[in-house]
């Protein structure tokens, strides 16, 4: 009990009341809902929000602060939330909050920054804290109000299901009831890990609830941004040409004005913007532009030629940033019995989202004020970016969070709803809905760094790995070093670099980050030398986590669910990975075939086991595992941007493939390993798995190395006629 506060007076209506929340939890202030004047009064003054409103029949609204893209945020963070207030669910509802970072951010993601970013994996681990206490604040007050209401002790009441009960008359009163009898007490505690609800009594963490975007979303009803229609509103296209960050030149002004339906041409560094009154309109006069570009740092590039370069780039003395330097690992090479070293590769791959992107973006006619329509996955600037843009003060702008059709990296960047202000300035006030095409997304996109990656290990006399080193060759900084690390591996000597080369290609987060390769060529090595040595590679990954026991539980989960020692049908065999990503641990076991003939890999089965700490919905866990191994197939099998001369050789899914109905295993099977560590994030964790255990059972299977992702048909043919 350590804030103390002074009581409050409140307003009561029959609209109920919002009980609002600091960053550390309710704050003793409860006001009417239907008084908006005084809710943005009391917003402004004291940058409080409400997280939930309570209504007299009963009805709770819990807002959501996090991006929904089909990850099931909507749900498990208002779970939380329930759980703790002990609430009755079918009463509740959920709404996203407001994009107020300093109110609703989460300080996970920066130590000193509150950030409202659905990113990386971090909802579940950046808001559970904050909503389990938040929540429980939330109960503590309604019992602290039934108690003064009956005139009783509170220690004699409890809750269950929107309910205060009185355990020794058993008289009970629902929340919405409360509302006329709502006081604040003096105190508010904070609640400590001791205090907060006996997990053998939890209803929602833990337990399979329905999502609450699921219905609407099938029915149709659901509002995506590119849904989002506005009086008087008008379209808007760019053109960004073929090479990234090139200039351009427009040489037909005159004649694209003068066109049905065009408003104003907008000029940008990179683009040349139309607005117009319809899209079709739009997108006609985009094929009419006459535009000169300029060179830029990406023209002349080709993708499949670099490599070559990065090699010397890995084997020069050159100037590198350390990841990881334990032990001492020129004495491990210097002092081993075998040594092993490969070079490993992966090309550009596009985030190939199913919504288009899209941005409905209105400026006030004197400029000093925006709203914005957008699914985004936010950022580190909860307005995105456009208080800045059009110099303004951010409390001027609002954004509206809409569901997102896919992000997977590509809607926590900005430039798309910035593109859409830049348009909305030039015909204030009317609102302006930008869409990019298919073809720009792919062709001005921002990708998966391509990069590569050369490791080299040392080991005893008996297989034993003494020391490991990873080099990674490519641009991006994190977007490239992430999971680079492998601190749950028993290797005594450990060292890991990133060395930077800059193409001038856009480069972005991608499902996974820079884990997907990283894991791909840690895992493939690992298999390499356990089959050197006659180990089975389950068996020598078994070893290597003897001090990670997490670690070592989701293998002999794994290994149990794909009965790993059995025996399969010829030409088939299985291959295994382990890693971590955002926290949670992982290992999964895929098993495959190769047509000779045609360089086919085809994925049968997949299976994977996963610890991903306190598990809040394990049924959308496991949907989140499916899909991310569903995609980690497609990356390796299907997906590859090529650059060549600066430009990307892919226009859409005709040429941009991605896996397909009659490609995907026969069954992906998911487990999740009990466990009371702290949530962690699993929409990534399924991801890299697939790339090390494809390749993986493709060497025990051939006897052949896979180290160039994509793995094309031309590429498998390859590995299989050397």
């Amino acid at each position: 009990m350590n804030k103390a506060v002074s009581r409050r007076e409140f307003l009561k209506t029959s609209g109920g009341v919002a009980l609002f929340i600091g960053v550390s939890g309710l704050l003793p202030q409860l006001i009417s809902c239907k008084n908006n004047r005084e809710v943005e009064k009391l917003l402004k003054k004291h940058q409080l929000t409400a997280w939930v409103k309570l209504a007299e029949d009963g009805q709770i609204t819990i807002y959501n602060p996090a991006a929904e893209m089909g990850q099931g945020s909507m749900t498990s963070l208002p779970a939380i939330f329930a759980e703790e207030m002990d609430a009755d669910w079918s009463m509740v509802s959920v709404e996203f909050s407001p994009q107020e970072s300093q109110i609703y951010g989460s300080d996970k993601w920066s130590p000193n920054n509150k950030v409202m970013l659905t990113a990386g994996s971090m909802i579940t681990y950046g808001y559970y804290s904050i909503m389990r206490q938040a929540g429980a604040q939330a109960r503590y007050i309604l019992m602290h109000s039934a108690a003064e209401y009956w005139k009783v002790p509170m220690g004699e009441l409890s809750t269950s299901k929107g309910e205060v009960i009185n355990r020794r008359d058993n008289k009970r009163i629902g929340y919405g009831n409360l509302i006329p009898f709502l006081n604040m007490p003096d105190i508010l505690p904070e609640f400590s890990e001791s205090e907060f609800k006996d997990p053998k009594n939890y209803r929602f963490i833990g337990l399979d609830r329905p999502r609450i975007d699921i219905p609407e979303k099938v029915k149709g009803t659901a509002q995506f941004a590119i849904d989002i229609q506005l009086p008087e509103m008008l379209y808007g296209v760019l053109e960004r040409g073929n090479v990234h960050g090139a200039k351009p030149t427009l040489n037909n002004e005159s004649e694209i004005l003068a066109l049905e339906g065009v408003l104003k041409i907008v000029p940008f560094d990179y683009a040349i913007g139309i607005i117009t009154e319809t899209l079709e309109e739009a997108l006609a006069a985009k094929k009419l532009l006459n535009i000169s570009w300029s060179e830029a740092l990406a023209s002349g590039f080709n993708s499949q030629d670099c490599y070559k370069k990065y090699e010397k780039i890995a084997s020069a003395k050159s100037a590198a940033k350390v990841i990881t330097n334990e032990g001492d690992i020129n004495s491990a090479f210097k002092s081993a019995a075998k040594t092993f070293s490969a070079d490993f590769k992966n090309d550009y791959v596009y985030h190939a989202q199913m919504e288009p992107l899209n941005a409905v973006v209105q400026v006030a006619t004197d400029g000093n004020s925006a709203e914005v329509w957008v699914g985004s996955q936010q950022g580190f600037d909860s307005k995105l970016g456009v208080p800045k843009y059009l110099g303004i003060p951010a409390e001027n702008v609002k954004i509206n969070l809409q569901y997102l059709g896919g992000g997977f990296g590509r809607r926590s960047m900005t430039d798309f709803v910035l593109e859409g202000t830049g348009l909305a300035r030039e015909v204030a006030p009317r609102p302006v809905k930008l869409i990019w095409t298919r073809e720009d997304d792919v062709s001005y996109g921002a990708y998966r760094p391509l990069t590569l990656q050369r490791l080299q290990a040392s080991t005893d006399v008996n297989g034993k790995i003494t020391g490991f080193s990873h080099c990674v060759v490519g641009d991006g900084g994190n977007l490239v070093a992430s999971g680079i690390r492998i601190d749950y591996y028993d290797i005594p000597n450990k060292y890991a670099e990133w060395r930077e080369v800059s193409e001038g290609i856009r480069l972005k987060h991608w499902r996974s980050v820079g884990h997907g390769p990283n894991k791909f060529a840690i895992e493939c090595m690992i298999d390499e030398i356990a089959i050197y040595f006659k180990k089975d590679p389950a068996e020598f990954r078994r070893i290597l986590l003897s001090n990670s026991p997490r670690g070592l539980a989701t293998l002999e989960k794994a290994m149990a669910m794909s009965d790993w020692y059995s025996n399969i049908a010829d030409n088939h065999a299985k291959g295994i990975a382990f890693l971590e990503r955002s926290g949670t641990l992982s290992t999964g076991v895929c098993e495959i075939s190769v047509n000779k003939k045609t360089g086919k890999i085809n994925v049968h089965r997949f299976w994977s086991a996963s610890d991903a700490g306190i598990v809040i919905q394990p049924d959308n866990v496991k949907a989140q595992m499916e899909g991310g191994i569903l995609m980690g197939i497609s990356s390796v099998l299907k997906e590859q941007l090529t650059i060549v001369k600066g430009q990307v050789q892919q226009s859409n899914f005709n040429d941009y493939e991605i896996l397909r109905m009659s490609d995907i295993p026969d069954s992906v099977e998911t487990a999740i390993i009990e466990s009371r560590e702290p949530s962690r994030g699993v929409g990534e964790s399924g991801t890299p798995l697939a790339a090390c255990a494809i390749a993986n059972a493709f060497l025990k299977l051939t006897g052949k190395h896979l180290r160039h992702l994509p793995f094309t048909p031309e590429r498998v043919l390859k590995a299989l006629n050397t």
